[in-house]
């Protein structure tokens, strides 16, 4: 039996923590799956799962995004697969550590990933969404793109552009048939702590969210239209306060004399 598709879904980040819990609950939503990430052995026995109990076609891409060459096999595939449907940019590489104690060749190779991969994949992906009318892009950004004096400030500034490039891909795309989502987690129970030098469990445990919590409300976010989607934030209102400010203004930073009190 042939089970119908609603494409591929290509997720980046995908071997373990939210790229393979989005993984699984794409698969079992109707997509196919290309699964990208360092470690082949992972990406294997997560595709063979996901196979197993969901009849979907999984492929695997064993890739270094902060590689040039990686990187490019992966921009390639989703130049020539015109069967994906759905881009999840979720590699990326943080850090907890203050910045003046942070490495700089560390800080590089983290802007490499989190923004420079990032941009490449969503230009290889999109100009193919646009011409086939459909296609969902989603950025896993981080609250810290919103306050950015938490944790490490490039690791900030880095979420920070992804929520701004969301933003913007949202504007130009979405007459265009292309939806765009930016996710904003808070502290989620990943490897992510771990591999920053700051094991999870020294968090708060009331502020740390399940994986599988959170990806299952971003998903909902996506279901219900949202463009920012932050899964921890109970009251919505503040986002919506937030956002209608902004909006406000950007309707009043542009004028041809300086404003008074800079004379």
């Amino acid at each position: 039996m042939t089970l119908s598709s609603k494409g591929t879904a290509l997720i980046t980040g995908a071997s373990s923590g939210i790229g393979a819990v989005y993984a699984d609950r794409l698969a079992r939503q109707g997509y196919d799956l290309i699964l990208v990430a360092r470690s082949q052995t992972k990406l294997d026995a997560l595709a063979n799962r996901l196979s197993d109990q969901t009849g979907r076609n999984v492929e695997v891409v064993a890739a270094d995004l902060k590689a040039s060459a990686d990187l490019l096999r992966v921009e390639q595939i989703l130049r020539r697969d015109a069967s994906i449907t759905l881009l999840v940019n979720n590699a990326g590489v943080g850090a907890v550590l203050p910045l003046l104690d942070s490495p700089v060749d560390d800080m590089q190779a983290l802007i490499n990933l989190n923004i420079t991969a990032l941009t490449r994949l969503a230009y290889a992906g999109v100009p193919g969404f646009v011409a086939r009318g459909k296609g969902t892009v989603i950025n896993i950004a981080s609250i810290v793109s919103i306050v950015p004096e938490t944790l490490n400030g490039v690791y900030g500034a880095s979420k920070a552009f992804v929520l701004a490039l969301s933003q913007s891909m949202h504007h130009e795309l979405a007459e265009k048939g292309v939806r765009v989502q930016a996710v904003l987690p808070g502290a989620t129970a990943t490897d992510f702590w771990n591999e920053a030098g700051h094991p999870v469990e020294n968090l708060p445990q009331e502020i740390v969210m399940n994986v599988e919590d959170m990806v299952d409300a971003a998903l909902v976010g996506l279901a219900s239209g949202e463009t920012v989607t932050i899964p921890g934030l109970h009251d919505g209102a503040h986002w919506d306060q937030y956002e209608a400010q902004r909006q406000v203004l950007s309707g009043v930073l542009h004028n041809s004399s300086p404003a008074p009190r800079y004379r």
